[in-house]
């Protein structure tokens, strides 16, 4: 007599389950964003963010080793609040509140912890679009000069890799190029390669105060609709130079990262998005869902789909509540 097939035995322990787990998420992996401004004493929560603050530097000093002490010491950095100008003058400088703050982290901290930083216009332009303007129209390659500028300069205050989210067309050929004949050739490169036009950037906006302030961004960033062309972006930027290639927003397109995992040998990153973490913790706070249980069931996701890193605003929760060994 054939038995039938028992795939029953391999989940009868918690043991045994977590031996054969094929998805495992790893704090190794987990990348936590931070909104930063000037100034001192800033430790502020962002309303449509529970949990998500903006920082100032010596508040972050002050965190950074609690967070060590749980294993985080993975983030990239967004700027808030500066002078915003039609040119987006304010994102090269030296004095901007992201070069700032990479200097007093990795003065302080040093190689204790990885510091990505945010290449994007958005919020230092009047327009609040991520490329500069002519005629009302997105100028793709009067951008990339400024992008690449912005990029030299926070590997010269100390950031560990850099992350083009603009979504203009040859930014990473422009920006390795630049970053190499600065002498940062040794410098990672992740770019924001598969970037939807998605409502799942909601809060972001708040966050960063970085809302266009005329149509959209769906000019350059992609139809939520296509899947073939995640794989052009893709294959293009890994041909300019990207070490890391990322999918934003994650959970809504798991099916993307699939395929991009499938098409590619370089690490994957998904970007764990703000309506993404914000309809988690509002559902949380009314007490509908466990918020517990849903973080390691969508960091799984991820994981499963093909990610190997994951950015996401529960990194914290997720470490200091041992959410995630």
């Amino acid at each position: 007599m054939i038995d039938i097939q028992r795939h029953r035995r391999l989940r009868s322990s918690g043991l045994l389950r977590d031996m054969v787990a094929e998805a495992n998420p790893r704090r190794e992996g987990l990348i936590l964003p931070l909104f930063i401004v000037k100034g001192t004493g800033v430790k502020k929560e962002i309303p449509s963010m529970p949990g998500t603050y903006h920082w100032s530097a010596d508040m972050l000093l002050k965190q950074m080793p609690r967070w060590l002490d749980f294993g985080l010491n993975k983030f990239i950095l967004f700027g808030v609040g500066e002078e915003k100008t039609l040119n987006a003058e304010a994102a090269c400088s030296s004095h901007s509140v992201v070069n700032e703050t990479l200097r007093t982290l990795k003065g302080t901290f040093g190689s204790r912890i990885f510091v990505i930083t945010d290449v994007c216009l958005c919020a230092y332009t009047t327009h609040g679009h991520c490329g500069l303007l002519k005629d009302r129209e997105i100028d793709n390659d009067s951008s990339l000069e400024v992008l690449a500028a912005m990029a030299v300069s926070h590997a010269s205050s100390g950031a560990d890799m850099v992350a083009p989210s603009d979504m203009m067309d040859g930014r990473v050929r422009a920006i390795r190029q630049s970053l190499n004949e600065a002498g940062f050739s040794q410098l990672p490169l992740m770019s924001y390669s598969v970037k939807y036009a998605s409502a799942y950037y909601g809060p972001f906006r708040d966050a960063a105060d970085s809302a266009p302030e005329f149509g959209d961004r769906k000019t350059y960033q992609m139809d939520f609709r296509n899947r073939r062309e995640a794989l052009k972006e893709a294959a293009s930027d890994e041909a300019e130079g990207a070490d890391i290639i990322m999918v934003k927003p994650a959970l809504a397109y798991l099916d993307i990262i699939r395929e991009v995992r499938n098409s590619t040998l370089l690490p994957v990153a998904c970007y764990n998005v703000s309506a993404e973490y914000a309809m988690v913790k509002a559902a949380a706070l009314k007490g509908w869902i466990d918020e517990e249980r849903i973080v390691r069931e969508n960091f799984t996701a991820f994981v499963r789909s093909g990610a190997d890193l994951i950015l996401s605003y529960h990194s914290a929760d997720a470490v200091e509540k041992n959410w995630i060994p």
